[in-house]
């Protein structure tokens, strides 16, 4: 009886730690080129949970102050789509090439997850 019980927890254990929200990225980075820094570069991050419980996104923020995200602020359905809207304000940054995080945290069984912006940045003389 012992046995049978134990094995029962286990199980019931197992099933409700797999059971979970599971973030999926269509794209990991943008690309945004070759722009003039007097120019705000906007962008969408598009995601699916891919798991079978509601997908909450705590936080989303950049590496600096010049990257921007805005994560959604109502849950993602099992198999639903989501965005998270990003922008970059490069003035009176260095010009060239540039790559910035943005850490996402949800409650996904992936729960960090980092996505990137990059481009290289004109400088007006």
């Amino acid at each position: 009886m012992k046995r049978l019980l134990s094995f029962l927890f286990v199980a019931m254990v197992s099933t409700i730690m797999m059971a979970q929200a599971v973030i999926k990225f269509e794209k990991t980075t943008i690309d945004f080129g070759t722009f003039n820094e007097n120019k705000v570069q906007v962008g969408s991050f598009v995601f699916t949970n891919t798991g079978d419980k509601p997908l909450v996104i705590q936080q989303a923020y950049g590496s600096c102050g010049c990257t921007v995200a805005t994560p959604p602020k109502d849950p993602i359905a099992p198999g639903a789509k989501g965005v998270i809207k990003v922008s970059y304000n490069g003035k009176g940054k260095f010009k060239g090439f540039f790559k910035k995080a943005i850490t996402v945290r949800s409650n996904a069984s992936n729960s960090i997850v980092r996505v990137y912006l990059q481009g290289n940045m004109l400088v007006d003389e």
